[in-house]
């Protein structure tokens, strides 16, 4: 018998949880939970390697290849070709999500990942490596589409953003991974080969695991596989919760059969409820990458060498203490992105990263100026620390958390796809323009503009971004709904 959740009283809400506070799950009370959200995660350490390895093997495949060490546009290409790569793997990936489901989307990434990966290790010049460059971003944008969307949909809401985050912290461990390849090849013959043919190894790991791992519950019932979809979720809720769950999810399925209709691109910008969340979603994913985190991540050895410090190596290790931060404190952000709440956690990221930007410009202006020591040196490797320790527990993992959300059952490959495409088409823009900028204005000036920018993004996240730290997925649906029509009629439809 289905406890007295009255409807009123969702499953895994907030009311639901106040009411029936013992049926809360914690976030390592069921390993299976755990397992699942680390195996997807792998992909987040695909996405994380690549972003990082690239920086530190730029600088061997210049002095391999004088063509690409004359020229600015090569390097920028071969940084920004896999960001092309996963602009067309996260707006297919969207669609493969739906059409085939999670899994089936995770391993194809890994697929083109893995390969990707081989050709780039033997690549004989520039122009194979860009070619596989784009392989490797392809499978990163369908991973980035597919690892938080899978983890939500398996994840109890009271743990949602812990487990999400999750995600965002195999990226972190994945960049801090690559600095450590980067640093500990740095004397190996054939160096940047090693360090780019190595990130084929935990592709081919997530390939297999996911072989054995289910496909998202959420995702069986909404193609009426119900039996399938209660195996798996008897493994993640215990009775009388479980009942709870299926519940919520049979009179979900009746609804939208009620109102069956075609979902296509065109509701996004014409049903309002969902421009709205696609608004909200898109421009968190746009924000992350305009306050400048890919640079950061893609170039902090180069900023390093432009802040006085000549060494290669020099540089790859203090960028490898930079990456350590990212990972530490994306783990803070675990813990209080369902503690403090996804806006709160956004702001008071943003604010910091506000002082990191200032420091940044201030020490390079006085680096660029030549008239300071190698005090303001190290002063912009302060600032590029503070830069990571603020902005890895906000703005690194509430993006992809709010993502994973906001959109409902039907929206959320076609939303999350299209948002995650936001974030890559960012991300090539900062990375492929940052060398070029700072060619034309200097280190400072860069900063600077990334300094305004940030500016923008506290107060989009005031305007557009909702909380939805605790909230079912249904719950947050309402939010929308409340947003774009008001009360009144959101009161209708609940009652007809």
């Amino acid at each position: 018998m289905v406890a007295d959740t009255g409807m009123c009283v969702k499953a895994g809400g907030s009311d639901y949880l106040k009411k029936y506070p013992e049926r809360r799950i914690s976030f390592f009370q069921n390993p299976y939970i755990v397992t699942l959200a680390f195996t997807a995660g792998i992909g987040g350490l695909l996405f994380g390697y690549d972003t990082g390895v690239i920086s530190g093997a730029l600088l061997y495949i210049k002095e391999d290849f004088e063509l690409v060490k004359n020229s600015s546009f090569i390097q920028e290409l071969i940084v920004g070709m896999a960001l092309f790569g996963a602009i067309f793997g996260a707006s297919i990936g969207g669609l493969i999500n739906d059409a085939c489901g999670r899994k089936k989307a995770t391993i194809i990434a890994d697929i083109n990942f893995a390969v990707g990966s081989l050709i780039m290790a033997f690549a004989p010049n520039p122009q194979v490596i860009i070619f596989a460059r784009f392989l490797v971003g392809f499978g990163v944008g369908a991973a980035s589409v597919t690892a938080p969307m899978y983890i939500a949909e398996a994840a109890p809401s009271e743990i949602r953003g812990a487990l999400v985050s999750a995600n965002v912290l195999m990226i972190t461990g994945g960049q801090f991974f690559s600095f450590v390849v980067n640093y500990g090849l740095t004397k190996v013959p054939g160096t940047w080969r090693w360090m780019l043919g190595v990130a084929g190894l935990p592709a081919l790991i997530q390939l297999i695991l996911m072989v054995f791992l289910p496909e998202s519950p959420r995702w069986l019932f909404m193609k009426n596989r119900k039996e399938e979809a209660a195996i798996v979720l008897s493994k993640i809720y215990p009775m009388p919760r479980l009942e709870d769950e299926i519940k919520i999810l049979e009179d979900h399925l009746e609804e939208e059969s009620k109102n069956k209709r075609e979902v296509t691109y065109r509701d996004v910008f014409t049903l309002k409820e969902i421009r709205l969340a696609f608004i909200c979603g898109a421009g968190l994913q746009a924000f992350q990458q305009f306050a400048g985190i890919s640079i950061v991540m893609y170039y902090s050895p180069t900023i390093i060498e432009m802040a006085g410090f000549k060494s290669d190596q020099s540089a790859l290790l203090l960028s490898l203490i930079v990456s350590g931060l990212n990972a530490i404190f994306t783990i803070l952000g675990m813990y209080l992105i369902d503690v403090v709440g996804r806006k709160k956690l956004a702001l008071a990221s943003l604010q910091g990263v506000l002082v990191a930007l200032a420091v940044l410009s201030a020490s390079s202006f006085a680096v660029a100026s030549g008239k300071g020591s190698m005090f303001f040196g190290y002063l912009a490797v302060v600032g590029l620390a503070m830069y990571i320790v603020f902005f890895a527990p906000g703005m690194g993992p509430v993006p992809w958390a709010v993502n994973s959300e906001i959109y409902p059952e039907e929206y959320r490959g076609i939303c999350g796809g299209m948002s995650a495409t936001v974030n890559w088409i960012c991300s090539v823009i900062m990375s492929t323009s940052f060398l070029t900028v700072v060619d034309a204005l200097g280190l400072g000036g860069s900063f600077l503009i990334l300094f305004g920018v940030t500016i923008l993004a506290l107060g989009f996240v005031v305007m557009f971004v909702p909380e939805t730290k605790g909230l079912t997925f249904e719950e947050v649906a309402n939010i929308w709904k409340e947003r774009a029509y008001g009360n009144r009629k959101n009161l209708a439809e609940q009652e007809s």
